[in-house]
């Protein structure tokens, strides 16, 4: 499966950029009051860790890397570890390049997720509520000081495999990405300073509460 196919891949794409800001803090955020708080210019970058699930692994595959937007208006992930791999969004199409071999590219009408995650992810960094909610039911959670932010696919074509994506932030600071596939474990990117609270840490179950950061919906 490569970076462009896997769901968690997709999702991370979808709000992995996004690096913290001042925010003032204050109770019931709502999802307009989240938008605005991690809407970003373009260019942004963040690193990243994710952790990969799969029946097929015997433990969980972890992934190390960094997210960018560039001001043209590509979105790019680079794995730097274990292997290395670049995943680009533009023109309509993603394009996956690792060394040694042809770029592969991937036009993204022929896949509704990578679509949902372009306009999605567009959405969020522009903090255009209107664009999400097309492609999202959008219902947050918490406070400003930890809230999350969930979002359900409109499209019946994506919600056979994506049931949900959950966001989870404090203040101006996206920091985890967790998303729920239709079938098997939900699969969770940390950015920004969850990333680098992660910095040896292994064990799924302290990810996961890294990634949840003590938020309540």
């Amino acid at each position: 499966m490569t970076a462009a196919t896997h769901p968690c891949l997709r999702l991370a794409l979808l709000a992995g950029l996004l690096a913290p800001a001042c925010a003032p803090a204050s109770t019931g955020p709502g999802a307009d009051w989240i938008l605005q708080a991690v809407a970003r210019p373009a260019p942004s970058r963040t690193v990243f860790v994710e952790l990969r699930e799969s029946p097929m692994l015997k433990q969980p595959l972890r992934l190390q890397g960094e997210y960018r937007r560039e001001t043209d208006g590509r979105l790019v992930r680079q794995v730097h570890a274990p292997y290395a791999e670049t995943t680009t969004l533009a023109a309509g199409e993603a394009v996956v390049e690792r060394a040694g071999r042809a770029p592969r590219r991937i036009a993204l009408s022929q896949v509704p997720e990578l679509m949902a995650v372009q306009a999605g992810f567009g959405a969020l960094l522009a903090g255009d509520r209107e664009l999400l909610r097309t492609t999202y039911e959008v219902e947050a959670g918490g406070t400003r000081e930890q809230w999350t932010l969930r979002l359900v696919p409109r499209d019946p074509r994506l919600a056979r495999s994506l049931a949900r994506i959950d966001l989870y932030g404090r203040g101006a600071e996206l920091r985890c990405v967790e998303s729920h596939p239709a079938k098997g474990p939900p699969q969770r990117t940390l950015m920004a300073g969850a990333a680098a609270a992660a910095d040896g840490v292994a064990e799924p179950a302290a990810l996961a509460a890294l990634c949840h950061g003590g938020a309540s919906r």
